[in-house]
């Protein structure tokens, strides 16, 4: 597989970027447009600054494309500038290849970036071969993007030997850098899952208390701002993460497909529902405007356009007759938390809430039709999805849990484990994150712990927690509570599952540290489910 895609045209864009600033440099920051005889209806840009500065992405692949992203930002932590970019529509070049030196183009055209999307750019393909590697770019004026690489679905009902698949999130620009984006890209994979968390939304600051080690460390940077609330808060909290140049290198390794958990709007919203009360029409202005920034900010398809607050998450892709992916969202229809969510308030009768909703009735029936309809297409079949699923006692002699994950929602956590066993699946696996730590557990069938449904494998953060310890505070004798799970980490890093007609096996990589640059990567251990025989093996 070629390396050569990342960043194979900075040069090229800087070099570009020289001759244009030198010619007209003097037109200053607001000289954009070419004079009204020589220009059309869009802006014909002479930019200030590098436009492609956060870089390019390709996601949500199907049998026939994908879509290939990119946002014009020449200056991207300058509102009042309005990011160095004209308040007009301004027209974007791009091109699909079959190799990354484009000698051999498969598809090309223009798109329009709008200011009304923050000049971000969804190029939605079609037609291409399936199963394929290519290359894409984009061009502004006589700027040229960096090169990414995205590869198309198998063909539906082919034969498929092999899928192999990268799970990351969680990832605080203040808490620690994004070295673990930097070997994603390297691995080889045909896609990557990203649970959410992408950004934070609080104010910058200059310290965070550690949850796993119970000690305030330094922030190893700051983020810009005071806590998101606007949609230029938003954008410019997203374009200060995406200017990190090992995100980017991931983004253009490789295709993703991207769900929102908490912190992409506010800690531990849950549908309608503020983490501090704010009324639920006010919130719902403050969900608006961060639902637009997030699509604008993320490779999805026209499908997943916003309207107000709601965009379409849920979604589901299949890997010929191998894998069926069910991407869930488990934020924007549950109730909300019970015991308020405090720990301390634990137990209370809203747990066992009969009317209480995880993924909402649509979102439900939508799941459950997938999984009987997969079942015979597909060996294996994942649920997507952001908070754990297993329960896990939180406590080494209290009743504690996680409010906000699937055990304080008692009765949809066994509706769906009822709705698992009904359909005698057995080759269903669960992907999760959130937890800022890794795990390996096994779920079993509500009042039958000797009866394993599926097994669940979560990822740990890409940065938040900072560089963590190999086993968190109390991990040992929280194992000991919890003997259905098999594996707890509390270092940053990612997740690699390779998925044949045989067995899927998950990679837990690790690095040894996030808060300076050089942190080097390992596997930390490996974890196999058998085909038609659930729970977890050693690998």
């Amino acid at each position: 597989m070629s390396r050569s895609h990342p960043l194979l045209d900075l040069r090229l864009a800087q070099a570009s970027r020289r001759h244009w600033l030198k010619r007209f440099g003097a037109l200053g920051a607001a000289a954009f447009l070419l004079p009204a005889a020589t220009r059309d209806a869009f802006a014909q840009p002479v930019f200030v600054d590098y436009p492609f500065r956060l870089g390019v992405a390709s996601g949500d692949p199907s049998p026939d494309g994908f879509v290939i992203w990119t946002k014009l930002m020449p200056r991207p932590l300058d509102i009042e500038a309005n990011y160095g970019m004209p308040r007009q529509p301004v027209e974007v070049q791009w091109e699909v290849a079959r190799d990354d030196a484009f000698r051999d183009i498969a598809a090309k055209g223009t798109a329009v970036a709008h200011p009304d999307l923050g000049h971000s750019v969804h190029v939605e393909l079609a037609g291409l071969e399936p199963a394929r590697t290519y290359w894409y770019r984009f061009a502004a004026g006589r700027e040229r993007s960096f090169v990414g690489r995205a590869r198309t679905l198998p063909a539906p009902g082919s034969r498929v030997a092999r899928v192999r698949l990268g799970v990351a999130g969680c990832q605080s620009y203040e808490q620690g850098l994004y070295t673990a984006y930097q070997h994603l890209a390297r691995e080889e994979l045909d896609f990557v899952y990203c649970y959410g968390d992408y950004i934070y939304e609080y104010r910058g600051r200059d310290a965070y208390f550690d949850r796993n080690s119970g000690e305030i460390h330094a922030s190893v940077r700051r983020s810009t701002g005071d806590e998101l609330h606007t949609i230029d808060d938003y954008r410019r909290r997203y374009a200060e993460h995406k200017m990190d140049v090992n995100l980017m290198r991931a983004h253009a390794a490789h295709p993703w497909f991207c769900v929102w958990d908490d912190h992409e709007i506010d800690n531990n919203w849950a549908g309608e529902t503020a983490e501090d009360g704010t009324p639920p029409e006010i919130f719902r202005l403050r969900r608006i405007m961060a639902t637009q920034a997030f699509y604008e900010m993320m490779p999805l398809r026209k499908a997943s356009f916003p309207v107000g607050e709601r965009i379409q998450l849920h979604r589901r892709a299949r890997w010929g007759d191998l894998l069926t992916m069910h991407f869930l969202d488990t934020r924007s229809y549950r109730s909300d938390q019970a015991c308020g969510d405090n720990w301390a308030k634990y137990p209370c009768d809203g747990v066992n809430d009969p009317q209480a909703q995880m993924l909402g009735a649509s979102q439900e029936k939508w799941l459950y039709e997938g999984l009987s309809e997969a079942k015979g297409q597909t060996v294996w079949q994942s649920l997507a999805q952001q908070v754990m699923v297993s329960n896990f006692h939180r406590d080494t002699k209290l009743e504690r849990i996680n409010l906000d994950a699937w055990a304080g929602y008692r009765v949809p956590r066994e509706r769906l484990l009822n709705q698992v066993r009904e359909r005698g699946l057995s080759n269903l696996v669960v992907l999760t994150g959130d937890e800022h730590q890794h795990h390996a557990l096994d779920i079993h069938a509500p009042g039958d712990d000797r009866k394993v449904l599926m097994s669940e494998f979560v990822a740990t953060s890409i940065s938040s927690g900072g560089d963590g310890s190999p086993i968190g505070r109390g991990g040992a004798a929280l194992l000991a509570r919890n003997p259905h799970c098999k594996l707890y980490n509390a270092q940053r890093g990612y997740l690699v599952c390779e998925v044949t007609p045989q067995r899927w096996v998950t990679d837990f990589r690790v690095l040894d540290q996030v808060s300076r640059p050089g942190g080097v990567v390992s596997s930390l251990a490996s974890w196999a489910v058998a085909a038609g025989r659930p729970g977890l093996q050693p690998a």
